[in-house]
């Protein structure tokens, strides 16, 4: 294990996009406008969270192709998309328009498993085929071979014949989903918390995208609960030494991070209390799926790279997408970000883009 950490090469930030059932519109635009802000302050990457029948940004590739328009050097990502919601082809499509709308900035991370809640919104998601979908690896895989161009049909080319004026009229069809983006296979994330996500996204040559959850794995019955930073560390070595590019594979960690050095007394004392009312369940592994949560990092930005630096797992990455609390206001992130890219990212190595 490295003494110390590697120097930090990209700083970006993830946010949920929250928004008022009676005004949507605001919320988005609030997005949008924490994604300019991101790119005036030099943050190398913005991210935004997918989430479905609640209050969040629910198409985070069609908010990204808006900040596609609005920025032109920050790299725009999903973490995640949780593709038990999605049809792979037809995300293929989305990505790669995105993508060349951008100018190869996207960097879409991805997830499987059942849609949350599924016994309730199988009939409106799937009403014919609920029972038989797969929300497996395999449904990654065919994304990925749809975004590197490999086949979708054995057809291609041109056919039709205008009848009336008995003129042949041809389109032309390819056998590959369009448009294709060069690049952007390259840029596909998964979002993985045990070390069977982590071996199987490196051998399918993908990026890493880990967060402040991680799945406990070992024996149950031990005296001491699992360290995070520990089973973290665990993963990221297990995707490195599967990937083809063995240590040099790209890995990005997204713990909860909260900067305080030009925050007002009434914001530290809101982030001191949600950060206390969080702490609780990072003692012990929770639920059936004995998942465990990362402690939220808050205080000066000296005080937080020193606990980062401290942190096994992120010794050993060098770049980050840290979580902006779900629950807070546009100001609060706009002193949040100004802080992370001004203190926090300056301490841990780190120097913004232009």
């Amino acid at each position: 294990m490295p003494s110390t950490s590697r120097p930090l090469r990209k700083l970006g930030f993830l946010t949920i996009g929250l928004f008022d059932e009676a005004d949507p519109r605001r919320g988005h635009e609030s997005t949008l406008e924490i994604i300019e802000l991101g790119e005036r302050l030099g943050f190398d990457s913005a991210w935004l969270r997918h989430r479905h029948l609640q209050y969040g940004i629910s198409s985070p590739v069609a908010v990204l192709a808006a900040a596609s328009q609005r920025t032109s050097r920050i790299e725009l990502g999903t973490a995640v998309i949780p593709l038990g919601w999605e049809n792979p082809l037809r995300l293929a499509e989305d990505l790669a328009t995105v993508d060349l709308l951008s100018g190869g900035r996207l960097n879409p991370g991805v997830s499987v498993g059942p849609p949350m809640h599924y016994d309730r919104v199988k009939e409106a998601l799937y009403p014919d085929t609920a029972d038989a979908e797969n929300f497996g690896y395999e449904r990654v895989r065919r994304l990925l071979d749809f975004v590197r161009g490999e086949s979708a049909t054995d057809f291609g080319g041109g056919e039709g014949f205008e009848a009336a004026r008995r003129q042949p009229h041809i389109e032309y069809s390819s056998d590959r989903v369009q448009p294709q983006s060069p690049g952007l296979g390259s840029r596909m994330w998964y979002g993985g918390g045990s070390l069977r996500s982590a071996q199987w996204a490196g051998e399918h040559g993908m990026n890493f995208l880990t967060s402040s959850v991680v799945k406990a794995e070992g024996p149950e019955d031990t005296a001491a609960a699992p360290d995070f930073a520990q089973t973290q560390l665990a993963q990221i070595r297990a995707f490195r030494s599967h990937h083809p590019d063995g240590e040099n594979a790209r890995v990005s960690q997204g713990l909860v991070v909260i900067p305080t050095d030009s925050a007002t007394p009434k914001q530290r004392a809101k982030y001191e209390e949600y950060v206390a009312k969080r702490t609780p369940r990072t003692k012990s592994p929770q639920g059936p799926a004995r998942l465990l949560f990362a402690p939220d990092l808050v205080g000066s930005s000296q005080e937080i790279a020193e606990r980062l630096h401290a942190h096994a797992a992120f010794r050993e990455v060098d770049e980050v997408a840290f979580a902006l609390p779900f629950t807070f206001g546009h100001e609060d992130y706009v002193q949040i970000l100004t802080d992370l890219a001004g203190r926090l990212g300056p301490a841990l190595g780190w120097r913004p883009g232009r």
